[in-house]
């Protein structure tokens, strides 16, 4: 397959497939391109055996990042209602240092932890990453990049920190 009419002879079709999907001219053509970008990315894993049909794989790729995009506005738009939600920032001293405290213990148990798990929760907690795009940074799976979060933070809950992520 060659990469350099694959937007040529399959964009209008993958749109038109994107905009029945969104409804919205706008966010089918970011859509589109988002999809076109992970094709040519991973055009090496599309055998051409004649079992499937290369626009039937564009539009599984297409159809994925459509669902990515939708988990993505279901968390901006959780985020914004909790935020929302939250109470009014209190000038109570006692308790503004009582939440310091809580992150400075987190913080101190934190550091206690082997480099690979701290640097697997700070990617996770602080840098808002993915499990998949974890694993791409250490170089290994995003599988052991779950496990490896989740026994840090197993490790912190067993400690005496009040932190719950």
């Amino acid at each position: 397959m060659n990469k350099d009419n694959i937007f040529q002879e399959y964009g209008d079709f993958v749109f038109r497939y994107l905009l029945a999907l969104t409804n919205n001219h706008q966010i089918a053509e970011e859509l589109t391109q988002e999809t076109f970008y992970q094709a040519i990315k991973s055009i090496n894993k599309f055998y051409d055996n004649g079992t499937v049909k290369f626009s039937t794989w564009l539009c599984s790729i297409a159809k994925n990042v459509w669902l990515q995009e939708l988990n993505h506005d279901k968390k901006r738009k959780q985020l914004l209602e909790s935020l929302s939600d939250m109470k009014p920032l209190t000038s109570n001293l006692e308790e503004e240092y009582f939440r310091k405290e809580d992150k400075v213990n987190f913080f101190k148990q934190a550091h206690q932890l082997s480099d690979k798990k701290r640097e697997i929760l700070y990617l996770r907690l602080l840098g808002n990453l993915s499990f998949k795009e974890i694993g791409s940074i250490v170089g290994e799976t995003d599988n052991w990049a779950r496990v490896t979060y989740y026994r840090a933070k197993k490790e912190l809950r067993e400690g005496v920190i009040k932190y719950e992520p």
